[in-house]
């Protein structure tokens, strides 16, 4: 029987296998789609200490082969369920497998809420973004546009507005919905303007795939063209926390409700990264956690 498992294969589940292993505990990470989680759609990472620069995938490799080194045992396979049976859990993935340890840790991460337009998913890193902090330096002095219009947007399109010549916002409703004193805020600025009561429906790319543009599309089908090197989606994230909503609580909005200890109300079972309910979602606090959830879980394996 394995000591910990980890669900997710992200930076704070990598942070959390390498916090354990330190710790002499047995470790195997579970994976479903490609160990580094949303840090490898980076082309350039500048916000990790100690680092000038670095691409995301490299970093993801570096993170993968850091703990392969340390005696970690990986998997590609989806996590469906999670049984607590007291003094061990059991893990069930979609390929039929029952996987016995003493403790889980859930990294399950979230994911953006994408306009499911053609060529998104293949220009992102290429002028389509989902966070200003991670790539906004990118687009210094260029005419980038923003998609929504709730805190999240206003908030992106704020620190964008110090950054980058222009800035539009892109509102399929009639107005905005995020906070008044953000929106005072940020459209008494200059080089930021909006269109409200328009959707997206096309993105433009150029031969070596990246974004000149987007068009969008207002209720009585009008259509517009604007050109931009750059647009961040900010319509919402996605936690995927509801196969394990017996074992660890959620929130309204679906998110682990758990504080920065990263302990849920179930012993042996902990959450870290993004999933967790934070106002901060970032890699360093992504790497916080899980070296949080980890040093938590060893402490729990070391009463048993």
């Amino acid at each position: 029987m394995v000591d910990i498992i980890i669900v997710g294969g992200g930076p704070a589940g990598m942070t959390a296998a390498l916090y354990a292993l330190r710790n002499g505990k047995s470790v195997l990470v579970l994976e479903k789609t490609g160990f580094g989680g949303q840090i490898t759609h980076s082309p350039k990472v500048e916000n990790w200490p100690g680092k000038q620069r670095m691409n995301g995938n490299e970093f993801a490799d570096a993170f993968l082969e850091q703990i392969l080194d340390q005696g970690a045992e990986v998997d590609l396979s989806e996590v469906i369920r999670v049984e607590d049976r007291g003094s061990f859990k059991t893990v069930y993935t979609a390929e039929g497998e029952a996987k016995d340890c003493r403790a889980v840790i859930l990294a399950t991460g979230v994911k953006h809420r994408e306009l499911g337009l053609p060529g998104e998913r293949e220009m992102t890193g290429e002028g389509v973004s989902y966070c200003a902090v991670c790539d906004g330096d990118f687009f210094k002095d260029r005419k980038v546009c923003v998609a929504g219009g709730g805190n999240s947007a206003l908030q992106e399109a704020l620190l964008l507005s110090g950054k980058c010549s222009e800035v539009i916002m892109l509102q399929d409703l009639p107005e905005f919905t995020g906070e008044k004193k953000l929106q005072e805020l940020l459209f008494a600025r200059s080089n930021v303007s909006a269109r409200t009561g328009v959707r997206i429906v096309d993105l433009g790319m150029d031969e070596n795939v990246r974004l000149t543009g987007v068009t969008v599309e207002d209720a009585r089908g009008q259509r517009e063209t604007i050109d931009c090197d750059g647009l961040f989606v900010a319509i919402g994230l996605i936690p995927e926390n509801d196969a394990f909503g017996d074992v660890a609580k959620l929130d309204a909005r679906g998110y682990f409700d758990a504080t920065e200890s990263c302990v849920t109300g179930t012993p042996g079972i902990f959450v870290a990264g993004d999933c967790r309910a934070k106002e901060i979602r970032q890699l360093t606090t992504a790497a916080g956690d899980g070296s949080a959830a980890a040093l938590a879980a060893c402490r729990y394996i070391d009463t048993l």
